[in-house]
């Protein structure tokens, strides 16, 4: 590639000792070289500052920054992503492992998009294949349509190479949500995202993991807990209409709208159906029969009242 564009690797850091190395070296031996890779470590108290110490000694392309004090999983990255100086930002996780051709794949895909992303592999803590990937859960979109994110969110942080504007979008992460699916929903806001169908990261599954898309450790919630979650997806659905001005912020807003007298009362149909009828959107990325999805819908609108 004649001119290639610099990519700036965000990596946050917290106790991560175990898998960190793999991570490291899976970077280094990328096929795209011309990359930096931004490193916060959260006030970490095992051998991870060492680890990283050793590896920015062996190589110029990174840079290493240290929390004082934890400032916990989103504010890390965010300030990890605020650091990096490329227009072409990639996230990185600790514990994971990319292929050689990840970034190579990547920067020759995103062109005039302004986010693209891939299908991982999962892995277990011992980095042993599982035998499943992100796309055996959900299905995969590309296009410019940010309601397909209100609900599900197919783009897993560790996967994104994004466009800076998109970053300039989402700062400050909310509180309380996933920065990936904020991120994917803003870059569906500002353009049009796009994906390689290929596992580009053997994604590790283990007890730190801070997102829990196997489902490998549910437990039983209680009411409380479920009326909390009505309230916070309200809180989501107004955040996202605040955010987008375009062609989807009708449905949003009228999501949102049906959302509160949901909460307000026993079981709102209307919210239901909304959801229902959207479904080619809205619902696009749940990987089940129509069945299946009717009953999500049915689901979405019983109110506080009935959690209770």
């Amino acid at each position: 590639m004649e001119n290639p564009p610099l990519i700036s690797i965000a990596l946050c850091t917290y106790n991560g000792s175990a898998f960190l190395r793999e991570q490291l070296d899976s970077v280094l031996a990328q096929r795209y070289t011309h990359w930096e890779l931004v490193v916060v470590d959260d006030f970490s108290t095992d051998a991870t500052r060492s680890i990283l110490e050793e590896y920015a000694e062996r190589d110029v392309r990174i840079r290493l920054h240290y929390n004082e004090q934890n400032l916990g999983y989103n504010k890390n990255f965010e300030k990890a992503l605020g650091l990096c100086r490329s227009e072409l930002i990639a996230i990185c996780d600790q514990d994971d492992i990319w292929q050689r051709e990840k970034l190579e794949k990547q920067v020759r895909l995103i062109g005039d998009h302004t986010l693209v992303y891939h299908d991982s592999e999962f892995i277990d803590a011992g980095g042993q294949s599982m035998n499943r990937r992100i796309s055996d859960k959900l299905n995969f979109y590309r296009g410019n349509s940010p309601e397909v994110f209100l609900f599900l969110n197919c783009v897993s942080g560790h996967s994104i190479l994004m466009k800076k504007q998109v970053l300039q979008q989402s700062l400050p992460f909310p509180e309380r949500f996933h920065y990936d699916q904020w991120l994917a929903f803003n870059a569906a806001c500002l353009g049009s995202i796009d994906f390689i169908p290929e596992t580009l990261v053997r994604y590790r599954q283990h007890s730190s993991n801070n997102t829990d898309i196997l489902a490998l450790k549910t437990a039983a919630r209680s009411a409380d807990q479920k009326v909390l979650e009505l309230e916070m997806e309200s809180q989501w659905l107004l955040l996202c209409a605040r955010q987008c001005t375009g062609n989807a912020h009708g449905l949003i807003q009228a999501l949102y709208n049906q959302s509160i007298l949901r909460n307000d009362s026993f079981f709102n149909a209307k919210f239901g159906m909304l959801v229902w009828k959207h479904r080619d959107t809205l619902l696009r990325l749940l990987k089940k029969p129509d069945t299946s999805k009717f009953f999500y819908a049915l689901r979405k609108a019983w109110g506080v009242k009935a959690k209770k």
